[in-house]
C-alpha cells in the first residue's frame, strides 16, 4: 500500500489550477460591468466584423478614456466606424455611441443610486456563483481523494493531511473573491 504521491499531486493541482482560473474569470467579468466612470473593459466582449473575421474592438483600432466619463474609440481603417457602432448598438452595454465620421464617442452616463445599488446587487450574485464554483471543486477534489482513501491507496492521517492543503487552497480562493467583490461595490458606490 505505497501512496502514489504523483497521482495525488496531479488531483491537488489540477483543482488548484480550477481555483485560479474561477477567479480569473471572476475578475474578468466584473471589469465588464460599467460603474459610472469610462471603462474600455466594457468593450472586451463586443466583436466587430473585420475583413471576414469577427475581432475586438481594441484589435480593429485604438480605445482611449478622454474625461473619465468618455470612451474614444479610433479605429485604424475609418470604414470600420458603421461596422464598431452597429456592433456597439445591439450589445447590452447600454450605451449609444456617437460617431463623427473619424471617431465614436461612448458618454458614460452618471448612474443613479437605485441604479448604483442595482449593480452592486448583481456583484454579489456574481460572487456567490463563483464562491459555489469555488466550492464544488473542492467537492471533486475531496471526492476524489476519499475514494484513493477507501481504496486503500492512502491513510486517513494522509488523506486528512491533503483535506487540509486543499481547504487552506479553496479558502485562500474564497478569501480572494470576496476583495474582489469588496473592491468593485467600492468601485461602484464612489461617486
Amino acid at each position: 500500500m505505497a501512496l502514489d504521491i504523483e497521482k495525488v499531486e496531479m488531483i491537488i493541482m489540477e483543482a488548484e489550477e480550477r481555483l485560479q482560473k474561477t477567479t480569473d474569470v471572476f475578475r474578468s467579468d466584473l471589469s465588464s460591468i460599467r460603474a459610472g466612470r469610462a471603462n474600455p473593459h466594457v468593450l472586451d466582449k463586443i466583436k466587430v466584423d473585420y475583413y471576414g473575421e469577427l475581432s475586438p474592438i481594441n484589435q480593429v483600432g485604438n480605445v482611449s478614456v478622454q474625461d473619465g466619463q468618455c470612451l474614444v474609440i479610433s479605429p485604424w481603417d475609418k470604414s470600420l466606424l458603421k461596422t464598431i457602432e452597429k456592433a456597439i448598438q445591439v450589445s447590452d452595454i447600454g450605451i449609444n455611441p456617437t460617431n463623427d465620421g473619424n471617431v465614436i464617442r461612448l458618454v458614460f452616463p452618471t448612474l443613479t443610486a437605485e441604479r448604483r445599488k442595482e449593480i452592486v446587487k448583481q456583484v454579489k450574485k456574481m460572487s456567490e456563483d463563483a464562491k459555489v464554483a469555488i466550492r464544488n471543486i473542492r467537492r471533486d477534489c475531496l471526492d476524489s481523494l476519499k475514494k484513493m482513501n477507501k481504496a486503500k491507496e492512502m491513510t486517513d492521517d494522509e488523506y486528512g493531511a491533503y483535506e487540509a492543503d486543499v481547504e487552506k487552497a479553496v479558502t485562500k480562493a474564497i478569501e480572494a473573491v470576496e476583495k474582489i467583490t469588496a473592491d468593485k461595490e467600492k468601485e461602484v458606490l464612489t461617486v
